[in-house]
Formats: C-alpha cells, structure tokens, sequence
C-alpha cells in the first residue's frame, strides 16, 4: 500500500508539472503571435540562424538523463508549428523510389505534420522555391562526383534566388532508411551570424584554373576549406563553376575573397555566395551531460584571534579600527 501511494503521488506530480508545461507552451505561443504581428508584411518569416542558437543554447544548458537529440526534436516540432501562424509554411523535397533520405531529413527537422511536396528532380524543387510554391526545399548533399549537380542552379542575380541556410541532419541521424543521409535546405532568405557557421562560395571562370590552384588560392587567402567541386556543361559549354565550402561566415564581398582572387592569379567571371549554414550539433555535443550538482557551500575557517600583549598600550585609531574591520 505504501509503494501504491507513492507512485500515486509521483504520478500526480508528473500531471501537474505537464499542467506546467502546457501553460509554458500557449504562454510562448501568445509572444510568438505578437512576433507576427511585428514581422506583417515580410513573405517569409523564418530566421534560421535564430533557430540554430536556439538549439545551441539549450543543448549546452542541457544536464540530466533526458535525451539530447530527444530535447531538439521537441523544440524543432515547437518551432515549426508556430511557423504555420506566422505565414504560409511548407517545403518542398526532392525523392524518388529508390531515396528517400531527404524526405526523412525534412521530416524530422521541419515537422511531423508541415505540408511537403516531393519532386523527382533537385531543379524542380529549387524552381518551386523561387517562384513561392514552397517556403524552403531540402537538397541532397552534394558529391564531388556529382554528373549533373544541383548547386549551378542557384546561381542567380535576383532577390528570390534561393541560398543555402541549413544542412541537416542537425542533432544526428534520425531512424530514417538511410542512416547516412545528408542534405542541404535552400531559401530565399539571409541568415545572420551564429558564430559557428560555414559558407558557400561558388567561383566562375572562363578559362579552367584547375580545382587544385583554386583551392591552394582559397588557403592563402585564409579559408578553411571543407568541400570542394567543379563543374562545366559540357553541351552548352560556357564558364566553369567552382563550388567550395569554408568555414566561417563570408559575403562575396569579403576582403579575403579579393585576397583570394589576387592568389589565384587567373581571371576569374565573378565571386557569389550561395548561402551559410550553422554547423550542425556534434556527437560529443549530443553526448548525455552528467546531472549538474548544486555548488557547495564552502566552509569558513574560523581563525583564532591573536591575543593581545598584556602591556600594550597602544590606542585604538580610526585607521587601526578599519584595518580590524
């Protein structure tokens, strides 16, 4: 009877703090509502970057058994269903048959019930983003060996042009048929600075200066970089496409991608940046976190005062009475 009544009473604490819990959520969703109302009049409302130090923040906050990739998906799914307030959300994906990777990524980052289309062809979901038919779309991670890449295609002078802002998974595979799957989210929108972030930048050139110079260029003029690809069509010809991702987080018209282009010492068409992301969340970030343990209080060492000499006879002054203080 006694083990009865105190699993009544922990589960009794469990209802009341999920009360609690409910109240936190309709309380973050009334300030949300009045973020709406500040941001009328913008097409798109997502901030990606703020997304990001949203998870960063409570992840390294995070102690305790509670899971940690458990803890963002819970916070994503909070996120995104109050993205379906603010404005038209939806996304589109690319998949087929045989890949369904992206389709499983988009899941898990963008929402279990946010509306999703799927297309056979990377073009078509970039097109579909331009043109406003989804607010973002999922790409799969581009490869060097890539025959037909998707990257050329975001290549584009106007401001609906979509660039990169995430690439996922972001809090590690999900229980998707592809555990290995990776891909890259595109929009028409700017992300700010996170402080842990990496960008695209895409180099073209008529001539072929080699993807090996272009990196050895990229080096000195101070990138790290990460990935590296080329591409030229081969029936249309035209200029070559350098795709190249560093770390850190750069414009086009950072002095350092003028460094870069004085190392290459080719002629090159033109420097874009095609978007950033923030670094996705580490395993040893993931890791669980021990339960941090309230400080201890530190005892105080009681000194013993010295004894005053029997024959002193020094007057006490305002000074020494300070300096007893």
């Amino acid at each position: 009877m006694s083990a009865a009544k105190t699993l009544d009473a922990l589960r009794r604490e469990i209802d009341q703090i999920d009360t609690e819990i409910h109240e936190l959520i309709r309380r973050r969703t009334k300030v949300v509502e009045t973020v709406r109302d500040l941001k009328k009049g913008q097409p798109i409302k997502i901030r990606p970057a703020r997304e990001d130090e949203i998870l960063y923040r409570l992840v390294a906050e995070h102690s305790g058994n509670f899971p940690k990739r458990e803890l963002t998906r819970i916070w994503r799914e909070l996120i995104v269903a109050t993205l379906s307030f603010e404005g038209p959300f939806s996304v589109a994906v690319y998949g087929n048959d045989d890949d369904d990777g992206c389709r499983d990524l988009a899941r898990d980052f963008y929402g279990s019930y946010s509306p999703m289309t799927v297309f056979p062809s990377a073009r078509r979901v970039i097109e579909t983003v331009q043109s406003h038919g989804a607010t973002l779309g999922v790409l799969p991670l581009p490869r060097p060996d890539d025959k037909e890449p998707w990257w050329p295609h975001l290549v584009g002078q106007n401001e609906d042009a979509p660039r990169v802002i995430a690439r996922l998974p972001f809090a590690g595979p999900g229980n998707g048929r592809d555990a290995n799957a990776e891909a890259i989210v595109i929009c028409p929108v700017d992300r700010e600075e996170t402080g842990r972030d990496r960008s695209w930048l895409l180099i073209e050139a008529e001539d072929q200066p080699g993807l090996t110079p272009v990196v050895a260029a990229m080096k000195k003029a101070g990138f790290s970089v990460r990935f590296k690809a080329n591409w030229r069509d081969q029936q249309a010809g035209g200029p070559w496409l350098y795709l190249i991702e560093v770390d850190g987080f750069f414009g086009a018209q950072d002095r350092a991608v003028s460094r870069f282009v004085e190392a290459l010492g080719s002629p090159v068409n033109r420097v874009v940046c095609l978007g950033t992301y923030g670094i996705p969340l580490s395993a040893e970030e993931l890791a669980p976190a021990p339960e941090k343990k309230p400080a201890a209080r530190s005892k105080r060492k009681t000194v013993a005062k010295p004894k005053r000499a029997p024959s002193s006879k020094v007057k006490s002054t305002p000074a020494s009475r300070k300096r007893r203080s």
